[in-house]
């Protein structure tokens, strides 16, 4: 009988979310047709109304927006919906850094691909940015074919637009292609919805990509306190890449939702 794999570890949620898009709390709170100013503004004119003196209302300031940034972490987002066996789907699209196209069928000649949705500006990306450059070149020496795509809307978010994709992906020296999905049809064929979100395809021969592994990267969150590890997705491609099967015990990945074109979804 083979060995599954397993990826059981427990993983620790408080404070998951605490770095998550802080420093988009405007654009946030315009999602509520409640923008900062208006919070600022409504609440000075309160507390002078009330008499209170300037540190008096800064401090109510304070208190406001920070209330409004408890409801902001509560808009982080998991990955779902994807089944276990569920084929790759067929992409072709630019890598910003270098002009070159790539297809998923470049990656036809190896046993497993790792497709990664990141971006430049989330939280959670940053947090697992340089020891998920560690992770790929690890294993694309053994192997692994890595590939990441940014699929968020520049008319909302202009830092992962193509130009800045291509100066993070040369700082940090991604081992791997960056790809550009403007239309954001790959994000959708995928079933992407956060970043970071993590498929892992295996291929026996000349069988398609079939999905083993669509789960976190470890417990690691910002501001969390726990260590980075990628102790789940490096566990998963052990077993990949050794031929034994991944445990179906797989905890989605956390992140900011992929930043869909205005009116698109």
């Amino acid at each position: 009988m083979a060995t599954t794999c397993t990826a059981l570890s427990v993983a620790s949620m408080a404070g998951g979310a605490r770095a998550c898009l802080f420093s988009h709390l405007p654009r946030t709170i315009a999602k509520t047709n409640i923008s900062t100013t208006s919070i600022v503004s409504s609440k000075w004119i309160y507390s002078s109304k009330m008499g209170l003196n300037p540190l008096q209302r800064e401090c109510a300031i304070n208190k406001t927006v920070h209330t409004r940034k408890l409801q902001v972490r509560a808009a982080r987002t998991e990955s779902q919906g994807v089944s276990l066996g569920f084929r790759a789907p067929s992409f072709e699209l630019p890598e910003p850094l270098t002009g070159k196209t790539w297809k998923l069928e470049d990656f036809e000649p190896y046993p497993a691909l790792l497709v990664m949705f990141i971006c430049n500006h989330c939280p959670f990306v940053k947090h697992l940015k340089k020891d998920i450059v560690k992770l790929t070149n690890f294993y694309m020496k053994k192997g692994l074919a890595v590939v990441a795509i940014s699929s968020n809307s520049v008319a909302t978010h202009p830092q992962d637009g193509p130009e800045l994709m291509a100066e993070d992906a040369k700082i940090l020296s991604y081992p791997f292609p960056y790809l550009y999905d403007e239309l954001q049809e790959v994000a959708r064929d995928f079933g992407a919805v956060c970043t970071p979100e993590f498929f892992l395809f295996k291929k026996d021969g000349r069988r398609p990509f079939e999905l083993v592994y669509h789960g976190q990267y470890d417990d690691s969150r910002p501001s969390n306190n726990v260590p980075i590890t990628g102790r789940d997705l490096s566990l998963a491609i052990d077993c990949v890449l050794s031929g034994q099967p991944v445990s179906p015990v797989q905890k989605p990945s956390v992140g900011c939702s992929v930043k869909w074109h205005p009116g698109a979804k």
